[in-house]
């Protein structure tokens, strides 16, 4: 198989991910419940995530790391622990359901989209500071849009939030491990990220990392203060209801240190590599891509349409020559709403560390054979 979405999970995983869950399965059990050696293996496990997470991310605590499902469960925590009824929320036109629904589930929200054109981050600053000079509660924003690869500069929101007195929360879905973080730097009040994406990680893993005092979300035994029936109110416990995946955790900790030993930067080169060959290989007129040649402003994500012809009919007959993309609108309908795909979606191709420019090409041979092939039998 071709396997060219990772930016819904990278499948193929380095091996010691691999090896790391299946030791946990047979050699550890639940952190917090128990003396036995397998229990403490467990914890100490636990706390190297927690550390090696820090260190990546520039979160100084790592009690400050907090374990969870996945980041629509992170941004979840994040945006019950901060947004209340009758408050101004700012999102960009670029947010996945992860965050417009969760924030659709509280009433009585006034929320103002920045919905400006793709790439174009000082017209974004400029109309953001507009809204926060207004007044602002919460920003939520993505880093980088699953759907086009755009890049936000979140570090400018960051310093606009912080002037202006709004909360911020940041999806880091589509940026940890290719783009650098630096929470403590940047102030934000919650970050939420996967592990199954740019981490390397099994699926039903994620991080929520907090500067803000978050609120509990799950309510359940942690191993401590087990006389109370309120939940423990530290770090991270209050967040952590329930039995740990340790297996899944330590299969995180080994795709952490993948993302350290290679380093974001080769990493997101290599990915901006084949998005560049495709971007030359499509140059088509009736193929219409989302594309920008700054490595600042896009990662290694490539969506596109083609004139004429439906776009999950392309996935199907790539699917049936064994290439995996996705196509439609990707749980982020306000993001074709932003860039005017909304009607027929988009083809998306997203690379990772394992894809070959071979792939590329034989990609690009079979997409084209298919329109191709259309054209004469029409």
């Amino acid at each position: 198989m071709i396997y060219f979405d990772s930016a819904a999970t990278t499948m193929q995983k380095p091996e010691s991910v691999v090896d790391a869950v299946t030791s946990a399965m047979g050699t550890m059990a639940s952190v917090g419940r128990g003396n036995s050696s397998a229990s403490q293996t467990a914890s100490e496990l636990m706390l190297c995530c927690r550390e090696e997470a820090g260190e990546l991310f520039g979160v100084s605590d790592p009690e400050r790391v907090i374990f969870t499902f996945n980041a629509t469960h992170a941004l979840n925590i994040a945006i019950h622990s901060l947004v209340k009824s009758g408050q101004k929320i700012l999102i960009s036109g670029y947010e996945h359901n992860a965050v417009t629904r969760p924030l659709a589930s509280i009433p009585n929200l006034e929320i103002k989209v920045i919905d400006t054109p793709l790439f174009r981050n000082d017209l974004f600053l400029s109309v953001l500071e507009k809204q926060l000079k207004m007044g602002a509660d919460v920003m939520v924003c993505t880093h980088v849009s699953n759907v086009f690869g755009y890049i936000l500069p979140i570090k400018e929101v960051a310093k606009l939030c912080k002037k202006w007195g709004c909360a911020l929360i940041v999806d880091a879905s589509q940026s940890a491990g290719v783009v650098p973080l630096e929470i403590e730097k940047w102030q934000a009040d919650f970050v939420a990220m996967p592990g199954h994406k740019g981490l390397y990680g099994p699926q039903g893993t994620g991080m929520l990392l907090c500067q803000a005092e978050p609120l509990p979300f799950m309510f359940g035994g942690t191993g401590s203060q087990s006389i109370e029936q309120k939940m423990p109110t530290f770090l991270p416990d209050k967040l952590e209801a329930g039995t740990h995946n340790v297996a899944g955790i330590a299969g995180l900790l080994e795709g952490i240190r993948f993302v350290k030993k290679n380093g974001e930067k080769k990493i997101a080169r290599h990915e901006n590599r084949l998005k560049y060959l495709l971007a030359e290989l499509l140059d088509d007129s009736k193929i219409h891509c989302f594309y920008h040649s700054e490595d600042l402003l896009q990662v290694g994500v490539l969506s596109f349409y083609v004139d004429g012809y439906d776009c999950g009919e392309i996935a199907d007959f790539l699917s049936m020559k064994g290439v995996a993309v996705r196509s439609g609108l990707h749980c982020a309908p306000i993001a074709h709403k932003t860039v005017g795909t909304q009607e027929k979606g988009t083809v998306r191709v997203s690379f990772s560390y394992f894809n070959r420019e071979e792939e590329v090409v034989n990609f690009v041979q079979l997409l084209k054979s298919y329109l191709y092939m259309e054209k004469r039998e029409s």
